[in-house]
């Protein structure tokens, strides 16, 4: 815990752990998305997530460049806020929202966050000491994880709880009434037992619900992620990266062959 008392290394961590959260509910519920309410197969949804694998590759190769001729709070800060801007375009998601807007934003997302843990990781392992960058580098997989599991639960606990609110068409049986609002999926399948025109209504009612969730939650996650850019923004000043620490005043660098070789 004594690890939490460098400024930079706390709030890198805490970067990590808030960016985690607002996007892990948002992303895991995006694939739904594309696939339970827009009709795609998994592999099309797949494809279609491509432009953030792609953002998040290509801000990583040049985080290091930006770090340096920038800041490191300045580059961290900036990536979080996009990040949090592409996700506030998601409060107006709709069931037929067009695929160029969902791909600017993961392409967006995925630039923001590939400077964001880029320049975080190095700003992690360079906080500490090196005897300790087995535990700083634990505590920063922790932070995903933690980040992770409380943005599924309480971003999809928005999700679902807008989602089982939606009306129930009339003439739908108890049963396929219950199995629809357990989730998006169900209703899809729970669809399949009753005449087609029941069937389109049940599947519209879900999907307009679950859109409705996903775009409330989107706003949550959209907050937590402009509120961590600011709070990154104050707890990185003055922070480098791990080649710009200077070395202790009574160490010469190396020129030439060492003496002892």
């Amino acid at each position: 815990m004594r690890l939490f008392r460098n400024r930079g290394f706390s709030g890198a961590v805490l970067a990590d752990l808030l960016t985690i959260f607002g996007l892990s509910g948002l992303i895991f519920f995006l694939s739904q998305y594309l696939q339970l309410v827009q009709g795609r197969g998994p592999l099309e949804a797949g494809v279609a997530e491509l432009p953030a694998a792609v953002g998040a590759v290509t801000a990583g190769l040049l985080a290091g460049r930006a770090a340096r001729r920038f800041s490191v709070r300045f580059v961290v800060a900036g990536g979080l806020a996009g990040v949090g801007l592409a996700t506030a375009a998601l409060v107006g998601l709709t069931v037929n929202t067009g695929y160029p807007m969902l791909g600017a934003v993961l392409l967006v997302v995925g630039v923001g966050a590939g400077f964001s843990f880029t320049v975080t990781a190095d700003v992690i392992l360079a906080g500490v000491p090196k005897e300790q960058a087995g535990a700083a580098s634990a505590v920063s997989e922790t932070a995903y994880e933690l980040g992770a599991a409380l943005g599924i639960a309480l971003l999809g606990s928005i999700v679902t709880g807008f989602y089982r609110g939606f009306l129930t068409p009339e003439g739908v049986p108890a049963g396929t009434a219950a199995a629809a609002h357990e989730s998006l999926g169900g209703a899809v399948e729970a669809a399949r037992g009753v005449p087609a025109h029941q069937a389109a209504e049940l599947v519209a009612a879900a999907r307009e619900a679950f859109v409705h969730g996903l775009s409330i939650a989107a706003g949550a996650g959209a907050a937590v992620l402009l509120a961590t850019s600011v709070a990154a923004w104050f707890l990185l000043r003055g922070q480098k990266l791990a080649d710009h620490i200077e070395p202790p005043a009574d160490t010469e660098p190396l020129t030439g062959e060492h003496p002892s070789l």
